[in-house]
């Protein structure tokens, strides 16, 4: 049942936002479950922080795809838990293994998998050199506490249309500048 009220919120929170990312990447540890994975026995049955969960259902409703990015050393026990916890299905592209690149190396392979730009995506991490790293590639990268929340969801979202924002921006200016037309209110309402 908790799961259903967040979803719902999470629903709402993505319903507040005209531009949304088409691709939502996560890490796992500490981001998506709390723990290291390499830390468990693949026995285990593991569980997800309180909100994961609803806000993925959520994001799924609303048609946006979700993607994994782990720096795990210990993939086979990573993708062991996914499957234990129904979730394999949310992913159009899980990218788990050890990489000494953080996290670039990861996003090169999902954006070659999924096609979709990096400016197109919203990251969640635990780790802070991951939010930079991922952040100069383009991502719209969200740094969370203790594991993905709503108030995390609301954040990347809000960041992730001021970004797209800029560059839309960015992009009238360059058109203008390289046409060799001067701005004018004419050519601002592309």
């Amino acid at each position: 049942m908790a799961d259903d009220k967040v979803r719902d919120e999470a629903m709402q929170i993505i319903g507040m936002f005209q531009i949304l990312p088409r691709l939502v990447v996560f890490d796992l540890d500490y981001t998506l479950w709390p723990f290291y994975c390499e830390c468990r026995p693949k026995r285990e049955m593991p569980s997800l922080y309180p909100q994961a969960k609803g806000i993925m259902s959520g994001l799924k409703e609303k048609g946006i795809q979700m993607a994994i990015a782990s720096r795990s050393p210990t993939s086979d026990i990573a993708n062991t838990f996914i499957d234990k916890l129904n979730i394999k299905s949310l992913f159009v592209a899980k990218e788990i293994f050890s990489s000494w690149t953080h996290k670039t190396e990861h996003f090169q392979k999902i954006h070659t998998r999924t096609g979709v730009p990096f400016t197109d995506m919203l990251f969640f991490d635990d780790e802070d050199r991951n939010i930079k790293s991922v952040s100069k590639m383009g991502v719209t990268s969200i740094l969370v506490g203790d594991g993905v929340t709503l108030g995390a969801l609301r954040q990347g979202l809000t960041e992730f249309s001021q970004n797209h924002n800029t560059i839309e921006k960015n992009k009238k200016v360059w058109r203008n500048k390289y046409s060799g037309k001067a701005p004018s209110s004419e050519t601002d309402k592309d």
